[in-house]
């Protein structure tokens, strides 16, 4: 038996296919993506299986339904590699609202319902909830299971997820809910295995074209820095982080349609609209060290981001009383050795001190501390496995034992 977890996305499909044995979920026997799902896209699938990697380009076919012919491919290659059956399918879907607090099962009714979030994270929820539909056709009697990135957060105080908004508003669900979820289980998982200081003040940062801090205590979610949509607090690859609200009622008095705002804030903006050529971290860091004619804003992009990253942490301290634990984590976090060197600088009044050598062997392959012996909080490099926290949850609901 095997549980295969996806993440679908408006342009790529996520996937690891994770073996159980002894009832236990194991790592990923398969993993891999395929891109290019976008409209007039060029579909790749890019997979690794038992440390080989495999590539291959796929037809795109006449009706240009490029989602669905990589549902089949992909079905075809589990039923491949595989002598076993597919218990169940897990899908990353990104917000559960404040209905689903605890991944479930997946049936019609629930479909309508997470619909109903499609404009609070129209970048994820309208793929994740489309990947389901197909996976449901594709694996017709294989239980589908939603695993939701806001289901982490659901136990934070009052004071942290209310806006001091009318209570209709708040009556009506307007409030904080944050995101990321299942790569902040999963980073508390390992954490709560590597150190014992896991259940003490730990603030966990999910860096990459997405990115969020979480503030923990007792391995229970705090704070976090996205709110109502995943549009709040850092900067991104393409999105904003926060801003005035008055600066939307600013663009709204000029003239700007939904639409516009909408694609400034989600596509336009964040390290892509500072730099005005890049969302990729690497890009701009060999601008900066090529020194290039777009070197000056490739800095400003960097430089806004890792200050951004600061500013939140403070936050962040002040809601748990100080910090035992810094954990980085996602595509930036987890590769970006300047990256991880100018945020601890910054924060060297805590006591923080990073093992210069450590942080530059962190590969981002395994779990990695990088804080010097005399470090008053330690620092570590988490690889966060989203997919076999998604395994996990849909063996626990479907009553296996992980």
């Amino acid at each position: 038996m095997a549980i295969l977890a996806v993440n679908a996305g408006s342009s790529s499909l996520k996937f690891s296919l994770h073996p159980l044995e002894g009832g236990r979920v194991q790592p990923h026997a398969l993993s891999g993506c395929v891109q290019g799902l976008e409209p007039g896209g060029s579909p790749r699938m890019d997979w690794k299986y038992q440390g080989e990697k495999h590539q291959e380009t796929l037809a795109v076919p006449e009706d240009g339904a490029v989602f669905v012919a990589a549902l089949r491919r992909l079905s075809a290659l589990v039923q491949s590699l595989e002598s076993v059956g597919i218990t169940a399918v897990a899908h990353r879907v990104v917000h559960g609202g404040g209905v689903y607090t605890e991944s479930v099962r997946v049936t019609d009714e629930v479909l309508q319902r997470l619909s109903r979030f499609n404009s609070l994270a129209p970048l994820h929820q309208p793929h994740n909830l489309e990947g389901i539909r197909q996976f449901s056709a594709t694996f017709p009697d294989v239980p589908q299971i939603a695993c939701f990135d806001t289901a982490f957060h659901a136990d934070m105080p009052e004071v942290d997820y209310a806006f001091a908004l009318p209570r209709e508003l708040r009556d009506a669900g307007v409030r904080r809910y944050g995101f990321h979820g299942l790569s902040y289980q999963y980073i508390m998982s390992v954490l709560q295995r590597q150190t014992l200081r896991a259940n003490g003040r730990v603030v966990m940062a999910h860096l990459g074209n997405g990115a969020s801090l979480c503030a923990c205590r007792d391995g229970v979610s705090m704070s976090t820095t996205m709110g109502f949509s995943a549009l709040d607090g850092l900067v991104m690859g393409t999105r904003s982080g926060s801003l005035d609200a008055g600066l939307l009622l600013y663009l709204l008095e000029q003239g700007w349609t939904h639409a516009q705002i909408e694609k400034l804030l989600y596509k336009q903006s964040g390290l892509l609209g500072v730099s005005g050529f890049s969302a990729d971290m690497r890009r701009l860091r060999e601008e900066v060290a090529q020194g290039g004619e777009r070197s000056a804003d490739a800095r400003r992009a960097i430089d806004l981001f890792t200050h951004r990253v600061v500013r939140e942490t403070g936050g962040m301290l002040a809601c748990l009383g100080g910090l035992d634990v810094l954990a980085f984590s996602g595509g930036i976090g987890e590769n970006d050795v300047v990256l991880r060197e100018q945020v601890c600088v910054r924060l060297a009044w805590l006591g923080i001190r990073m093992d210069w050598q450590r942080n530059r062997e962190a590969d981002g392959k395994a779990a990695h501390a990088i804080h010097a012996p005399d470090s008053a909080v330690e620092i570590w490099v988490i690889p966060t496995d989203e997919g076999r926290v998604a395994a996990r949850e849909a063996a626990a609901l479907l009553s296996v034992a992980v």
